[in-house]
């Protein structure tokens, strides 16, 4: 046995070598080193690491430092897949067992992971459940011919043919019965450490609050597990909110000043809603698919592969698609109705900029969406405990669209987590919004609601309000009322505003056996007595809006095209990009299994000559320097040739 202190050193080396060698990455980020450590030494973790922020090495080092195969559990086939490619570029021996795989095939990466001949092994929860494959697992276990932690210092798996190395628990947050992916397979897994009690355990996610973090610790018996917290600020991406007026023309602006060639994913409530937005999106000239349930698994299969394999598709999209995308180039992810909640919210825009360059959260909201989503979660069959924890969610999303303060700071305090404020990347911060006392109006709001018999929603009270005989004002009476026409102040548009913000903020809620009628809560009591202020955003006039998007878009713009100085950069960079799609093309993987977005960036400014120096580029390991480092070095000189 070797004394801890010099295991540490030679795993250490060990690791930063296989970080250079294999990923070609010069140094650990935030906690990954911490994190290699511990687990490679045999102990379980729990690691909270925001989308991007490098959880596979996390569980993928130590699966090559310690002997046998790392068993990878993963929700998705897709991310399988996508993952098992990108481990092959480098390299190391990976495979995958799913649903996807021929018996025939199964059983030939059984027999591998049996010979010792596989570094890691993913699976889906249903297949490592079967009694079966937990029986093999077993075989698997008890053909191991060392023990760790006594490696030869040369080598921690020299000699080593089989084995578990680890289990890790890809999407951990899924085990929750109160989140937004819960897989009840995933309750089962506790399996792995009742019949595995020697073999480390890593449980990953990149969206957990407090409660889903507790409820990850005692489903999958983690107690004694150490807990690894990085930040989930994502400073990359610029969050933006704006009132919903006709939602995909809003899109259709925000994408052709932004966007115009970016892949990206849109966010739509309803399967109907998807499947009309993509050919909206298409006929306007937008590479656009659709992705939801209910369309077949040929169709999904064939739409998810193009989003992922080619250059600047938008899909538009349920949450059914999306968790596990591993690709790095998402530019934007944009939302047309609201989310179920901030832990969803975050998951979805997290899957933009996951390469760490400029990317957009971009969210259209308006009182219509609340009214949707509060009469899906009354409408529903779950229990009251469950409706009432989803209302509170839906309540917390609804503070973070109406906050006056850092779009960052809300998101991260949201998850137990201070932020300074300030951040620079988002609409509240680049845009200050300015608020009014708007207590005299939210007392006739609440009023009008209360007299009109609080079954009414925001329009009918609005023209109420401003003293608008409509027909349907006129067939109750209430052109009779005391309210009526006490608001002609504020006009048709300012009142949905307050109506919207006094739904956020709790005051008014919608009723949905009452089709979305607003009707007041108990904490409205104060505010009609007069015990209580309501400050309200104030919303920006349109024409300063389209002024403020215009500068918020030149800055951006300038800032995201930095590294593109001159039209030679811009022909390498295409250069480069193209002989990337080619050799992705040729072996069927997604071109950023060849080399991120990042890495060409560093190649585009770095200009290097030799094997040398493009090795010494961040992403470039050795395997990839053998495989494609002739090519990218023959588009740089080419484009050297050309420019001179």
């Amino acid at each position: 046995m070797l004394p801890p202190a010099l295991l540490g050193l030679i795993i250490n080396s060990q690791s930063l070598q296989l970080l250079r060698d294999v990923f070609g990455y010069t140094a650990f980020r935030g906690e990954q080193q911490a994190i290699v450590e511990h687990v490679t030494t045999g102990g379980d973790a729990l690691v909270l690491m925001p989308t991007g922020g490098g959880k596979s090495l996390c569980y993928q080092i130590p699966a090559l430092l310690r002997p046998g195969a790392g068993i990878v559990v993963s929700p998705l086939i897709a991310l399988m897949q996508n993952q098992v490619d990108a481990l092959i570029q480098l390299g190391v021996k990976a495979a995958f067992l799913n649903s996807s795989i021929s018996a025939d095939a199964a059983r030939e990466v059984q027999g591998r992971l049996l010979r010792g001949e596989l570094d890691l092994l993913y699976v889906a929860p249903e297949r490592l459940l079967m009694p079966s494959f937990l029986t093999l697992l077993e075989q698997v276990h008890g053909n191991a011919n060392t023990a760790f932690p006594t490696p030869p210092p040369e080598g921690l798996r020299e000699g080593v043919n089989s084995g578990i190395a680890l289990f890790a628990i890809d999407e951990a947050h899924c085990v929750s019965q109160w989140g937004h992916d819960f897989r009840p397979e995933y309750r089962a897994l506790t399996v792995l450490h009742e019949r595995f009690p020697s073999v480390p355990r890593i449980a990953l996610t990149a969206t957990a609050d407090t409660p889903t973090r507790g409820e990850i610790i005692e489903r999958l018996a983690l107690e004694q597990a150490r807990q690894f917290v990085s930040s989930f600020d994502r400073a990359n991406i610029r969050y933006r909110v704006t009132q919903k007026s006709n939602a995909r023309n809003q899109l259709q602006a925000f994408l052709n000043a932004e966007h115009p060639n970016d892949a990206g994913i849109v966010y739509c409530l309803s399967r109907k809603k998807v499947e009309e937005s993509a050919a909206w999106l298409k006929e306007r000239g937008w590479d656009a698919l659709p992705y939801h349930a209910g369309l077949d698994a040929a169709t999904r299969s064939k739409n998810q592969g193009r989003f992922l394999r080619e250059e600047g598709v938008v899909m538009v999209a349920t949450v059914a698609f999306g968790m596990g995308i591993d690709k790095p180039n998402v530019r934007f992810v944009a939302h047309l109705d609201l989310p179920k909640s901030m832990e969803g919210y975050y998951q979805e825009t997290g899957r933009a900029g996951r390469d760490g360059l400029p990317a957009n959260a971009w969210l259209a909201y308006g009182l219509g969406d609340v009214v949707s989503m509060r009469q899906m979660i009354d409408g529903g069959d779950a229990p009251e405990e469950r409706k009432r924890l989803e209302r509170q969610k839906l309540d917390a999303l609804l503070g973070y669209c109406e906050s006056t303060t850092c779009r960052h700071q809300t998101v991260l305090r949201y998850f137990g987590e201070e932020h300074p404020g300030n951040c620079g990347e988002c609409d509240n911060c680049l845009e200050p919004v300015d608020t009014w006392n708007a207590t005299q109006a939210a007392q006739m709001a609440l009023s009008c609601a209360y007299r009109t018999g609080q079954r009414f929603g925001a329009g009918h009270l609005s023209d109420v309000l401003i003293g608008k005989a409509t027909e349907r004002v006129e067939k109750f009476n209430h052109q009779r009322l005391s309210t009526f026409g006490i608001g002609k102040e504020l006009g048709a548009t300012q009142w949905s505003s307050v109506y919207r913000q006094l739904v956020a903020s709790g005051l008014l809620e919608a009723d949905a056996e009452a089709y979305g009628g607003l009707k007041l809560t108990e904490t409205s009591r104060p505010v009609l007595r007069g015990e209580r202020e309501v400050w309200l955003r104030r919303d920006a006039d349109p024409a300063v809006q389209k002024a403020g998007r215009k500068a918020m878009r030149a800055e951006r713009t300038a800032k995201a095209r930095e590294p593109f100085s001159g039209a030679n950069e811009d022909r390498l960079w295409l250069a480069l990009k193209a002989k990337r799609m080619e050799l992705a093309r040729k072996q069927g993987v997604p071109p950023y299994v060849i080399f991120h977005d990042s890495t060409l960036l560093e190649i585009l400014n770095c200009r290097p000559c030799s094997l040398a120096e493009l090795g010494e580029i961040s992403g470039v390991g050795q395997a990839k320097l053998a495989k494609y480092g002739e090519a990218f070095l023959k588009v740089v000189e080419a484009e050297k040739l050309t420019s001179e």
